[in-house]
């Protein structure tokens, strides 16, 4: 007995996202985890599922549910009584990463800061720890706003069933906590 056609294209798509991650720079085996997670349709899976979805070890599954912990791009629950860990991605993953940016973008606005200082400001080298930062801190002051501005957008998308959302596609109701 073979797999079913549609687990086989669910596969390949979270391959192919997956890979789209990897070539920005996101290893392999967290793309894949996350991936599989963002296309269950309850946004959770046990190792042991991931596991068989993926066709991985376990342990390929720890490894990178920790990475995308240490992200904030998943979660970890267990149902009471239970010893199975249930791992979890967020329905406003995005929004919740770019709202936790605020505090890298903070440390490295600091490091920055502390690299001018230690290089003076004439130095060639500060003046481009000095854009850096300088652009830091432009995400980090702009985030809030651009991400009211989007769920603005959202809303009014779902106020209107049918209506394109700004990429032109047909616009799914905004979940929000």
């Amino acid at each position: 007995m073979g797999t079913p056609p549609e687990a086989e294209a669910l596969r390949s798509y979270i391959e192919r996202f997956s890979q789209v991650l990897t070539d920005t720079g996101f290893p392999r085996m967290p793309a894949r985890v996350f991936v599989a997670l963002m296309t269950a349709d309850s946004g959770k899976l046990t190792a042991a599922e991931l596991a068989e979805r993926l066709r991985i070890s376990p342990a390929a599954v720890s490894g990178a549910v920790r990475y995308l912990g240490q992200l904030n791009l998943v979660g970890r629950e267990r149902d009471p009584g239970s010893r199975r860990d249930r791992y979890l991605v967020f329905d406003e993953v995005w929004r919740e990463a770019m709202l936790r940016r605020d505090t890298v973008l903070s440390r490295w606005e600091s490091a920055l800061t502390e690299g001018i200082r230690l290089l003076g400001p004439e130095s060639p080298a500060s003046a481009r720890l000095d854009e850096s930062r300088h652009f830091f801190g432009f995400l980090r002051r702009e985030m809030p706003s651009l991400l009211e501005r989007y769920y603005r957008e959202r809303e009014a998308a779902s106020a209107a069933p049918g209506a394109a959302d700004s990429t032109g596609d047909e616009a799914e109701p905004a979940a929000r906590p």
